[in-house]
Formats: C-alpha cells, sequence, structure tokens
C-alpha cells in the first residue's frame, strides 16, 4: 500500500541521490498570480523520474538484483533506470519507442543501460518490456504504475511543503500519472486544502478521459510534442490515486505548450521539455482558476531534442504574437513596397521575409500579392500595424 511513511522512507533514501530542487519565483508568466516553478528539469538525468527509478531499485531484493531490471519509457524513466542501475552495479535493458528523441536514446546509453528500440510508442514499448521480462526473468520497472514509484516521486511534495509551507495550489504535468499521483496523494495528506490539477496534452487526455467517464480507456492514438506525457492509457493504481486526490484535469494544446517553453527560456533561462512546460502553459493560458493564490508549477523535465526546438520557438514566436505573416494585395506599381515598408517600419515591425508574386488568373491585370513574415512585439503590435497598413489604403487578406 502506498502510504505517507512510504514516501518519507523515499525521502530519505533519495537525499544524498538526487537534488533538492531550487523553486523559482516567476512572476511575469502569468498575472494577478503568485506564482513559482519548482526545476525539475535541473534534476539530475534531467527529470524527476530517477526519484522513483533509484527508490523502486532500492527497494528491490538481492536476487532481484542479481537478475537484472528492464523498464519502458519515453525517454526520461530510461535515463532514471539506467542511472539508478549503474550506480547499484544492477543489468539494465530499457525499451523505448523508436521515437524517442535521439538525445533521450544516447544519454540512456551513456548510464551504460542496454537499449530496445521497438517501432510504435510508449505502449507498444510497454509490451515489448513485458515480453523480455518473462522471457529473461528481469524484474520490471514500472514508470508510473507502481507504489514505491510513485512514493519516490511523492518527495517532490515534501520539498515543496518545506520550500513554499504556505501554498495554495499545485500543477503537475501527467503522463501515466505517477508524478501527479505521488504529490497529490503527499499534498493531499499532509494539507488537504492545497489544490492539485493535472495538465495533459490536448493529443493525449487519456487521464482527462479516464477520470471524466469514470473508467479506464485506452486511446486509439495520442499526437503531441509532449513525448514525455504520451500515453495511451494511465495505469490502474495512478487512475485510482488521480481521481481520489486530483482536484482538476485540464488540457492544452502544442501552440500552448510551445509558448510556455518559449517563455521559460526568455523570462527565466529555463530549458524545459515539451511535458516539462505544460503546467506553466496551463497557468499561462488560464486553463485553472489562480486568482490570488500562490501556485507552483512542476517543470518535470528539460530532456528537449534540440533538433526540433527551432520548430517550437517557431511555434511559440506566432502563438505569443511575436511573430505573424501579412499577406497584401497591391497595385503593380512603383512605390507600393516602399510605402508598406515605411508603414511598418515607422511602427517597430522587424520585416524578416518577403515574397512578391503577380496576380493569378481571373484577378486585376494590375494587380499583384506581398506576403511578408515580421517579427513583432505582441498581437497589440500587430493589430496596430495591420490597422496601419488598412488606413493607408492597402488590402489585406
Amino acid at each position: 500500500m502506498l502510504t505517507i511513511d512510504n514516501v518519507y522512507r523515499a525521502h530519505n533514501v533519495l537525499k544524498n541521490v538526487v537534488r533538492k530542487t531550487d523553486v523559482i519565483y516567476a512572476p511575469k508568466l502569468k498575472s494577478g498570480v503568485q506564482l513559482y516553478l519548482k526545476t525539475e528539469n535541473l534534476q539530475i538525468t534531467g527529470s524527476f523520474k530517477v526519484r522513483g527509478a533509484y527508490y523502486k531499485m532500492n527497494r528491490l531484493s538481492a536476487e532481484e538484483k542479481a537478475r537484472g531490471v528492464i523498464a519502458c519509457s519515453a525517454g526520461n524513466h530510461a535515463q532514471g533506470v539506467a542511472l539508478a542501475a549503474q550506480k547499484n552495479g544492477i543489468k539494465a535493458v530499457i525499451c523505448l519507442p523508436d521515437g524517442a528523441p535521439i538525445s533521450k536514446v544516447e544519454a540512456t546509453k551513456s548510464y551504460g543501460a542496454e537499449v530496445c528500440l521497438v517501432e510504435g510508442v510508449y505502449d507498444d514499448a510497454y509490451q515489448k518490456a513485458l515480453q523480455l521480462r518473462d522471457e529473461k526473468a528481469y524484474t520490471f520497472i514500472h514508470p508510473f504504475n507502481d507504489e514505491d514509484v510513485i512514493a519516490g516521486q511523492g518527495t517532490i511534495a515534501l520539498e515543496l511543503i518545506e520550500q513554499l509551507p504556505d501554498l495554495d495550489a499545485v500543477i503537475v504535468p501527467i503522463g501515466g500519472g505517477g508524478l501527479i499521483s505521488g504529490i497529490a496523494y503527499t499534498i493531499k495528506t499532509l494539507h488537504p486544502h492545497v489544490k492539485v490539477y493535472g495538465v495533459q496534452a490536448t493529443g493525449a487526455p487519456s487521464m482527462k478521459n479516464a477520470v471524466e467517464h469514470g473508467t479506464m480507456e485506452a486511446l486509439s492514438s495520442v499526437s503531441t510534442i509532449a513525448d514525455g506525457i504520451a500515453v495511451k492509457m494511465p495505469g490502474e493504481l495512478t487512475y485510482e490515486l488521480c481521481s481520489k486526490y486530483v482536484d482538476e484535469i485540464v488540457t492544452v494544446s502544442d501552440d500552448e505548450i510551445s509558448a510556455a517553453i518559449l517563455a521559460l527560456m526568455e523570462q527565466h533561462k529555463l530549458v524545459t521539455e515539451g511535458a516539462g512546460a505544460v503546467a506553466v502553459a496551463a497557468a499561462m493560458f488560464g486553463k485553472v482558476d489562480l486568482a490570488g493564490k500562490k501556485a507552483v508549477c512542476v517543470l518535470s523535465g528539460g530532456n528537449i531534442d534540440v533538433t526540433i526546438l527551432s520548430r517550437v520557438i517557431k511555434r511559440g514566436l506566432l502563438m505569443s504574437g511575436r511573430s505573424c505573416q501579412l499577406l497584401i494585395e497591391l497595385q503593380d506599381k512603383p512605390g507600393q513596397l516602399k510605402n508598406v515598408s515605411r508603414i511598418i517600419a515607422d511602427l517597430g515591425g522587424n520585416v524578416t521575409s518577403v515574397h512578391h508574386e503577380r496576380a493569378n488568373e481571373g484577378s486585376d491585370v494590375n494587380g499583384c500579392y506581398l506576403r511578408i513574415i515580421l517579427e513583432t512585439r505582441n498581437y497589440e503590435h500587430i493589430e496596430q500595424i495591420r490597422q496601419a497598413l488598412k488606413d493607408f489604403g492597402f488590402k489585406l487578406l
């Protein structure tokens, strides 16, 4: 059984293994809220997962340790298990989906684990891990549906209670549910008045659906940039704990996640992966009621694949009004482009791309189109530029 004593035992085991990550004040992310960030993205291995994985392996018998362990992961649990196995001298085999970021695959190998890439998503890797467990008699280290793993993740809540004793709310990412189960159980046991909000990606709302419908459901597919929480089906144990201890579960879109990643980089110099930024996205875009509350967002991981970082930043710029595209219909005569450029420049816009094309068949024979991409300050700035162009007589499409 999951007990508060087990969470305290985990805390004692982990105190000399993991970092007690800082809590940072972040007032600019959402006005009207005392918002803080729990920086598990700066944890060893770049994720909270090492907490649960290490504590679980610490609890294994000598015989289980001798046989070795196997795990499945979207990436972060893999690194946690690999590092914990290395520190305990245990053989580790990790099944990862073949679409896992290369950085996470290589990091897992760097800790000495044997990696088995499986075609598909996390749930396919899970089935492969169970198959190898039965064939080789390995001990399976579940990423979330395990009481010791959940107790390990719950140590974050013990740190939060010490760091923010007058906390009103905590916002936590949800994939399989291990992190929020540990935090919610611990927080609600010790401080029942504190609100616990869970956040999933719109493209992978497995726990949200399960809790709302009152039954475990498997999604037919998942699609999100937050690969760390792209789970088709929650665990039975985590589903029960979330149903009992979590106050509300909300979802955020990939564009909102991208905007949160960008805001964290720009304002706090913190790099988070998609899953690590969903709590901040929920706060930034008003998905939960935080008015007048002292709230903390758990940044669960920082292992973003650098190959997609530029795409995430681009989406984040668009979502936050920092970049926009204008399509302007012009008359094909001298001075038109000059006037457009002058209006944008006078208002402080910065043009980064220009494409000029003749009108299509059926349009005015003297017509042409100007497609411009520009850097802007915010949505108000975009509207200011659009209105100025319209006032001058240009037609925006």
